[in-house]
């Protein structure tokens, strides 16, 4: 592996860390952090605080150099493979699909608060 792959996963792990120190701080549940399925991950699956709508929150964390990086990097592709391990995630957790669901963002940049867009993209 690369030496930019490693930092570039480094990275990634340190960002999924935070964002999920500030998820639990608001009040959400974690209930899987890397989940792998086919064809896709998911990198934290929540539900929202208790004094709120019980829903299923699929984040996708994005560390970037900027907020707008971390934006544009949230391809189509991108969402639909979130999509599709999310569906299969659900399959295995009967009580938890009849729940309502949404993906969430967390984006983060250096010197940034963690920056969270609740339903990014309808799904």
């Amino acid at each position: 592996m690369s030496v930019e792959r490693e930092k570039a996963r480094a990275r990634g792990t340190a960002g999924e860390w935070i964002a999920t120190a500030y998820l639990v701080a608001k009040g959400y549940r974690i209930l899987s952090r890397q989940y792998l399925a086919k064809g896709g991950e998911l990198d934290i699956v929540a539900l929202t605080p208790f004094w709120t709508q019980r829903t299923v929150a699929f984040v996708e964390v994005r560390a970037r150099d900027s907020v707008e990086q971390a934006i544009d990097s949230i391809t189509a592709t991108k969402r639909q493979r979130v999509e599709r391990a999310a569906a299969q995630f659900l399959a295995r957790k009967p009580k938890l699909n009849k729940l309502p669901h949404r993906f969430d963002l967390v984006l983060l940049a250096p010197g940034r608060w963690p920056h969270h867009i609740k339903d990014a993209w309808p799904g």
